[in-house]
């Protein structure tokens, strides 16, 4: 699998591509190409063009949850790839293109709803893990098993024209599989980067975890669930790290003691065998 980022909160320096607070990931495995979130703007497509990725020969498009810092350029990728969009089929939790509204901000969610989704892609929306490839996995919800992440809601979320407090139930990852151990690739880690990792071994009934890169949702983090965050990454003896996104500097540097944490920015590609 190679993996590609395409919009980070940084850039790797000395490479020219641009940067926003916000996620998206290009992902080849063998023949099938995947878009995982498409940031906050057109900048993924700006980047990838630099890259010299064809966003238009996407299998898939991944959304991680329905906040608009992933979310916010369906509107520029759908004008950009006109009718492939047909072809694509755009993978996440049923909960997703649910309006959500945070205090002092308004509207945090997808721009676009459902019903108008739908004229451009096909849907597959899914609680369930769901095999993209032989090796590469949507997780769908994630079982909040822990006593220390996911605990308070971020805002609100409409349902059925009734608002509730949203704990984020549309947040997902990917997991990919492979025969030396499980990469695990998220967006923001709402449902909590611990419960995503644990959930992520039994869909692959594997232990070994090679890699864990993308937001691990540790933002003006409570010192005690950071220590307990970090306590349960001791126990699983994952041989690298990319925290990024929504992991800010305090988080970095806690992490950075106990872990082999690595760069990450626009323009990183990794590779896994």
């Amino acid at each position: 699998m190679k993996l590609t980022v395409l919009v980070d909160n940084n850039t790797i320096i000395d490479r020219y591509y641009f940067a926003e607070p916000a996620v998206s990931y290009w992902i080849e495995d063998n023949t099938k190409k995947l878009l995982f979130d498409v940031g906050y703007s057109d900048i993924f497509i700006k980047n990838a063009n630099k890259l010299n990725i064809d966003l238009k020969q996407a299998d898939f498009l991944v959304l991680s949850h329905g906040h608009f810092d992933h979310t916010g350029g369906l509107e520029p990728y759908i004008n950009f790839a006109g009718q492939r969009t047909k072809n694509i089929r755009l993978v996440a939790h049923p909960l997703v293109f649910n309006k959500k509204i945070y205090e002092g901000i308004g509207d945090i969610g997808t721009k676009k709803r459902e019903k108008e989704i739908r004229k451009y892609f096909y849907l597959n929306l899914a609680k369930k893990p769901l095999w993209l490839t032989e090796n590469l996995c949507f997780l769908g919800q994630i079982p909040r098993k822990n006593d220390f992440e996911a605990k308070e809601p971020l805002g609100i979320v409409i349902k059925n024209g009734k608002k509730y407090p949203d704990y984020l139930m549309d947040d997902s990852a990917l997991v990919y599989k492979s025969k030396r151990g499980i990469v695990i690739i998220t967006g923001c880690s709402h449902s909590g980067i611990s419960n995503i990792i644990e959930y992520a071994k039994k869909v692959c009934g594997m232990e070994k975890i090679l890699d864990v890169i993308g937001g691990f949702h540790l933002l003006n983090t409570k010192t005690k669930i950071l220590e307990k965050t970090i306590k349960y990454l001791e126990s699983c003896k994952i041989m690298d790290f990319h925290p990024c996104h929504c992991t800010d500097l305090k988080a970095k540097i806690e992490l950075g003691k106990h872990f082999p944490i690595q760069e990450v920015g626009s323009g990183l590609v990794l590779k896994y065998k």
